[in-house]
């Protein structure tokens, strides 16, 4: 199992589904095993057979999360949305407060049409996490769908009260200008869009169009540049590339553009004429008639088509050729008995194929770049996109999530020591990450907390509660506890800082509330890491808390602090790199994040590769 593990993490996936045959072979009844195998051909995209292993695996644990999980992202890929959906739902019946699976739940019942009910999923994620400006974005999306622009667009602009920093919602603003023909405004939010996501290509795109549209000829071909850079193979940036190339007389390398077009899609007849009419122009009169004529070919009506290879076949001497075609032309017209003009749009859909737009610019058929569906399993790690975000604060619990990539181990003596002192049921632990309680651990907890409350106040109360989400029971029990014993143990001051913050962020409450709870927060933090001293893991969550309140230099000032407590925490490198960045200091965020990369923190690199880029804008 272990070495199998190590396969998939080397992303050597063979070997991974050979290790686990083996373990499956010996003992069938393990669901861990299947899971795993499951996973290991997600990775290979054999999403049918991903999904028969997750079935084996809830067969023999049906009470697992992550198996939900991975088969509705198997079920997504296979474009099953109903049979996803409702692994979701089971899947937030078991855990609620699982993000990822809200999100890609709401996704699924907009492919499904469902847009009642993905709108009250979304009322529920937003009474969940009420400062989070993405369910915002989502609601706008379902308001599109169902054609409520105004709505659509209050949805965005809350988004962006909520957070000004919110790269998705930026670009549906942009979207709404841009089809407004607000070309300005337009550009001006995907600027601040690229400044967030300054690796989708889709935005360079956006841009380029909205350049275009204001006779910025250079900055688009600027952009469309910047997106072949960051996705080599991207069509529409190649053949708008290439139309712009030609607009300024760079014919040459807009061949090249057309070529790739080409060489992407051989049968793309308005890439093909493009292409004759610059060889046209640089002098390939062979190569002209050759594209020209496989495109009248497949579009005999195509006029200028005629007209066009009529000029070349006159510049090589071939006059009766070019007469027969200006014949045709001249028969059509004589056959048309009226006619009339439109102002045309200089862009095209992707899908149009009509071959009189051959010269516009295109746009993707479906602009809708501002979701994905999120995912937590491993695939290419430089290439996993990492938001630019802290990692989670350390708790006191009892089921610290193994990490296998990550050589630090948490640990405090005096929390072991006053584990023991408390005599508590289970051993304390310092958890940089927890993990989710089955059905059976959760009923122990709820036995224990009804036998703990007929013995009055304890620690063991305080914890029980904390881990069945009761947390304002906890606070009260706590808060009595600290009050009766004199010169009461720091820890149960982390404790309580503990569950304030989790009973804070599960409450929709204003700013100002929110500021002065994360106040009372620092206070408890503040006192641990005050008395005791080789204990980082304070100082580490008092920088968390001073994120979350934008004030970056405390936060450093704080995450500097835990390292010099304990200088092999890559938590807390990390930290201190996205508060770097967050602060504008690119040169020691990349430094640090580097750090923790190093120290098995993979997402690191990812930040690494895309803000490497964005500090020499």
């Amino acid at each position: 199992m272990l070495m199998g593990r190590n396969a998939l993490y080397y992303e050597d996936y063979i070997l991974a589904i050979q290790r686990f045959n083996s373990v499956i072979s010996a003992k069938p009844y393990l669901a861990e095993p299947y899971f795993y195998r499951g996973l290991a051909k997600f990775y290979l995209e054999d999403y049918a057979g991903a999904e028969t292993d997750c079935t084996l695996a809830l067969n023999k644990r049906p009470y697992t999360v992550q198996y939900y999980t991975l088969r509705a992202l198997c079920r997504i890929n296979m474009e099953m949305y109903d049979s996803a959906v409702s692994d979701y739902q089971e899947a937030l019946h078991q855990n609620p407060i699982e993000r990822n699976n809200w999100h890609n739940m709401v996704l699924c019942l907009m492919e499904l049409e469902r847009y009642e009910e993905a709108d009250l999923a979304l009322d529920s994620m937003m009474l969940l996490w009420p400062r989070e400006s993405s369910q915002c974005t989502m609601k706008a999306q379902v308001s599109l769908a169902k054609q409520d622009t105004v709505l659509a667009e209050e949805w965005v602009d809350s988004a962006l009260v909520l957070n000004n920093y919110d790269g998705n919602a930026w670009s549906m603003k942009a979207s709404m200008y841009i089809n407004r023909e607000e070309y300005k405004d337009a550009e001006a939010a995907l600027d601040k869009a690229i400044v967030q996501k300054p690796r989708l290509t889709g935005l360079y795109i956006n841009r380029a169009l909205t350049r275009f549209q204001q006779n910025n000829i250079r900055g688009a071909m600027s952009d469309y540049d910047q997106a072949i850079d960051i996705d080599a193979s991207n069509y529409i940036a190649h053949h708008n590339r290439g139309l712009l190339r030609a607009q300024v007389g760079d014919d040459n390398r807009a061949i090249e553009d057309f070529d790739y077009v080409l060489s992407v899609e051989p049968d793309n007849m308005i890439a093909l004429y493009n292409r004759a009419i610059l060889l046209d122009q640089t002098g390939d009169y062979h190569g002209a008639i050759r594209d020209i004529s496989r495109v009248i070919d497949n579009y005999p009506q195509f006029w200028a088509g005629y007209r066009q290879r009529a000029s070349i076949r006159r510049k090589i001497g071939d006059t009766y050729g070019a007469e027969r075609d200006e014949f045709r032309v001249l028969k059509a017209e004589l056959e048309v008995r009226t006619g009339t003009y439109k102002v045309q749009k200089t862009t095209r859909k992707k899908s149009d194929n009509n071959i009189d737009n051959y010269n516009k610019l295109v746009v993707d058929d479906s602009q809708n770049d501002h979701t994905n569906y999120s995912t937590e399993f491993r695939g290419r790690v430089q290439n996993r996109q990492t938001e630019l975000k802290c990692l989670p604060m350390y708790t006191l619990g009892f089921y610290p999530k193994n990490h296998p990539t990550r050589r630090y181990v948490p640990y405090s003596h005096s929390v072991e020591e006053f584990s023991r002192k408390n005599k508590l049921e289970q051993t304390l632990q310092v958890c940089s990450d927890e993990l989710t309680l089955d059905s059976t651990q959760m009923a122990m907890h709820q036995e224990r907390i009804a036998q703990d409350i007929v013995l009055g106040q304890s620690c063991q109360l305080i914890l029980d509660n904390y881990i069945v989400r009761d947390f304002d029971y906890s606070m009260s029990v706590i808060d009595s506890l600290i009050a009766s014993i004199p010169d009461a143990d720091p820890l149960y001051h982390f404790i309580r800082a503990q569950v304030r913050t989790s009973q804070v962020e599960a409450q929709p409450i204003n700013d100002n509330e929110l500021r002065l709870r994360y106040m009372e927060v620092l206070q408890d933090w503040k006192y641990c890491a005050k008395t005791m001293t080789d204990f980082p893991y304070a100082s580490y969550n008092i920088g968390n808390i001073y994120v979350k309140l934008k004030d970056y230099r405390s936060a450093i000032e704080a995450y500097t602090e835990a390292i010099k407590r304990d200088s092999t925490m890559p938590e807390a490198y990390f930290n201190r790199g996205v508060a770097y960045i967050l602060d504008g200091n690119f040169d020691k965020g990349l430094a640090d994040l580097s750090q923790a990369g190093e120290m098995g923190l993979y997402q690191a690199y990812n930040l690494i590769k895309t803000y490497s880029k964005a500090k020499g804008k």
